[in-house]
């Protein structure tokens, strides 16, 4: 079955309204590719990604990684999907971590296995591989997904009894998939950075506190645990970015304006508490280009990238 919506030319782009109610953008650029956005209401965009027939920049795997946790008595898999340039390492390596979705009320969003194009092109460019692991209950990942939902799961909690026991569970997963990233062949076990977009940003400064001997830098792209508009955001945010503190090395921490979760005075918040325990980095703000708000700007390489080149060369 084919539907069709009817569709408007309005500076240069096509705009077709969805039956969903969302409005789908799609803008040809000058290299041949196409834009796609999709936004729901006019100012919030939902999703964002480039059509194009050129091949990737980098080579792409997946694989499954066998895991100790056990749900209904059987062993639980996690997906983890892996760019990297041709040949076979080892190489460099950042582990990217996702975020959530949303407020945690579209179950649907759960299964959608989470890259980042523009990172990973970015990093490969400089001979490093990308690995992306897939939290339980998240992308193909088996398990349950259960990072701080309310009592009936209807969405995330802004409650940090709830809350931090969600981030102790995404813990457990990422230090499960980084003893094994460690004891790959094709990954430079000297140079592995850690990095995340949103709750993958704040996880990722967390487990560099944690565990400071696996890795040699954090990248924190617009990280937080629960938005500012949570009650508790204070204290959970805070809670987590102190434990970050303990890492030794310097870490780069990227924010948007205009993030409707995260806010740049919250954000500065959270570093001053980062700093206040100890903890060392650089705070960076990025101006979101037109109809994009802050919690996007990771999407757009020319923001960030002379300062992750900057930070990756101080680590050498």
């Amino acid at each position: 079955m084919v539907d069709e919506a009817p569709g408007r030319f309005e500076n240069d782009e096509l705009q077709v309204r969805l039956k969903t109610g969302a409005k789908l953008v799609l803008r040809l650029r000058k290299d041949g590719d196409m834009e796609l956005g999709i936004w729901r209401p006019e100012t919030q965009l939902l999703s964002m990604g480039v059509l194009s027939r050129r091949p990737p920049a980098y080579v792409r795997r997946v694989e499954w990684l066998d895991t100790p946790f056990m749900e209904d008595g059987k062993p639980v898999k996690l997906e983890m999907v892996i760019h990297r340039p041709e040949g076979d390492g080892p190489f460099p390596t950042l582990v990217m971590n996702h975020g959530s979705t949303g407020m945690g009320n579209r179950p649907e969003w759960f299964k959608l296995t989470w890259v980042s194009p523009e990172v990973s092109a970015f990093f490969v460019a400089r001979g490093w591989q990308v690995i992306y692991p897939q939290r339980r209950g998240r992308g193909r990942s088996e398990g349950l997904y259960d990072e701080g939902f309310e009592a009936d799961r209807s969405r995330y909690s802004c409650k940090a009894a709830l809350s931090l026991p969600g981030a102790e569970h995404a813990l457990a997963d990422l230090q499960v998939a980084m003893a094994h990233i460690r004891q790959r062949s094709d990954v430079d076990a000297r140079r592995i950075v850690i990095g995340g977009v949103s709750r993958g940003g704040i996880l990722a400064a967390t487990y560099a506190g944690l565990h400071p001997q696996e890795v040699v830098g954090a990248i924190n792209f617009v990280g937080g645990w629960i938005g500012a508009g949570c009650p508790d955001a204070v204290k959970v945010n805070g809670e987590l970015f102190k434990r970050a503190a303990a890492f030794p090395q310097p870490t780069l921490w990227l924010y948007g304006e205009d993030d409707p979760y995260y806010p740049i005075a919250h954000s500065r918040a959270n570093f001053k508490a980062f700093q206040s325990a100890g903890g060392k980095g650089t705070f960076d703000v990025l101006l979101p280009p037109k109809g994009m708000d802050g919690h996007g700007t990771y999407t757009v390489q020319r923001l960030w990238g002379t300062a992750v080149d900057s930070y990756l060369g101080s680590l050498q």
